[in-house]
């Protein structure tokens, strides 16, 4: 088992929360991971991340068939957001691109939940690799991960 994966269990288990990992096949799109659990795409949380101006990323959890909108996001941010390349990513979070998880990150982070998320009863999201998602309330997610709800789609 990867130390990612491991990490997001553990966040999972120290939350009081059930372990619900999923493996799947490649699963690196939110229609990817929506096909392998058989959902509607916009009950995928999808982890979208940003450099921030201090050079510290941010976290945009979002429902899969949403976009986030760079200019309402900075704004919420409170300042200019970059691209964040996988090194910066992968240092920051500990993920790699295609599997970050909303929880488990080895530093704090900022983050932001897309209310469409909320329509749902249940939600999935990526358990710290491209083949591993994991399932939540919606409710539950936003408040384990520390993300506060925003509109920031296009």
């Amino acid at each position: 088992m990867s130390k990612s994966l491991k990490r997001v269990r553990a966040a999972l288990i120290d939350a009081g929360l059930e372990d619900t990992i999923r493996e799947t096949p490649l699963a690196r799109t939110a229609r990817d991971a929506a096909d392998a659990v058989g959902c509607d795409v916009d009950q995928i949380a999808k982890s979208i991340i940003f450099a921030g101006e201090d050079g510290r990323v941010v976290l945009f959890l979002t429902a899969g068939g949403n976009q986030v909108d760079t200019g309402k996001a900075a704004a919420i941010a409170g300042g200019p957001l970059g691209k964040a390349d996988a090194a910066l990513i992968r240092a920051q979070t500990g993920f790699a691109i295609g599997g970050v998880s909303p929880l488990g990150h080895l530093n704090p982070i900022r983050a932001w939940f897309d209310p469409r998320l909320a329509d749902f009863s249940n939600i999935w999201a990526a358990a710290g690799t491209p083949h591993h998602v994991f399932s939540c309330a919606p409710g539950l997610l936003m408040q384990v991960s520390g993300a506060v709800e925003a509109d920031f789609t296009v």
